[in-house]
């Protein structure tokens, strides 16, 4: 464990980006690349949970923690990226206070949620420490809901209430989309979205995340009191990297 909840917990930035290739070689460069965190990417990546697992294995070598975004809040879906490492979940399109505690009950074992018990685990190191795992999977176990359409904006007061959710995450393009504003991070219904999130999650105690179109807006997000940071993915890397020297040496004929 890399403790990202509790470097959340008191304040601390957290940089990262997002894995899509589902592939362990280019999250072991990411992973050695200075970023706090990375998002292993089961929404939108090309990767399955093999490939997460294969991730997770790589990645804790590097001082490089890993939350994976599932699917969906299904129970089995999140309980197994918790069983195979993962220091924290972000779950999309959850927009009411019923979805959101479906995420949390395949989050946390009793009583604090419905998560199924398996000592043999490799969050338990197989069976070696379950009791550990076990005790320490609340204080340890990050739950991130993604903010990204109009209907949990509606609920997002009775959201930031539940006492089991850590965190809001901000999904740009998704949240801009559904407002009928595709990209336009400076219009107001945007900005709007994102001073009501900020405020109703630090009423709550509650850290907030987004995922950066630019990363040049870095401080303005951190001045409303976002902490944890996502920009860029491993696939836009290596386009950008091959993009660029394809040009340099085309230049060159």
């Amino acid at each position: 464990m890399k403790n990202l909840k509790k470097r959340l917990q008191n304040g601390e930035a957290l940089i990262g980006c997002l894995l899509n290739s589902g592939n362990a070689y280019s999250a072991e460069i990411v992973g050695r690349a200075g970023f706090d965190w990375v998002m292993v990417d089961l929404e939108h990546g090309a990767g399955n949970e093999k490939d997460a697992l294969s991730q997770l294995q790589t990645l804790q070598a590097t001082p490089t923690g890993v939350i994976i975004r599932v699917e969906s809040n299904n129970k089995q879906r999140v309980q197994r990226a918790l069983d195979m490492g993962a220091e924290g979940i972000i779950c999309p399109q959850v927009e009411t206070v019923a979805n959101v505690q479906t995420l949390i009950d395949g989050m946390y074992y009793y009583p604090y949620g419905k998560r199924g018990v398996a000592p043999s685990v490799r969050a338990a190191n197989f069976g070696k420490d379950f009791k550990a795992h076990k005790e320490q999977s609340k204080e340890n176990g990050l739950c991130i809901v993604q903010i990204e359409t109009k209907k949990v904006l509606d609920n997002l007061d009775e959201i930031t209430a539940l006492v089991n959710v850590d965190a809001l995450f901000i999904g740009p393009l998704d949240l801009t989309m559904a407002l009928g504003i595709f990209g336009e991070y400076d219009h107001p219904k945007y900005i709007d979205a994102v001073e009501a999130v900020a405020v109703s999650a630090t009423r709550a105690k509650k850290a907030l995340g987004i995922y950066l179109p630019d990363p040049e807006n870095y401080q303005m997000y951190y001045d409303l009191g976002f902490r944890l940071f996502a920009c860029g993915t491993d696939t836009t890397f290596l386009a950008q990297g091959a993009n660029d020297m394809a040009k340099t040496l085309n230049s060159k004929k």
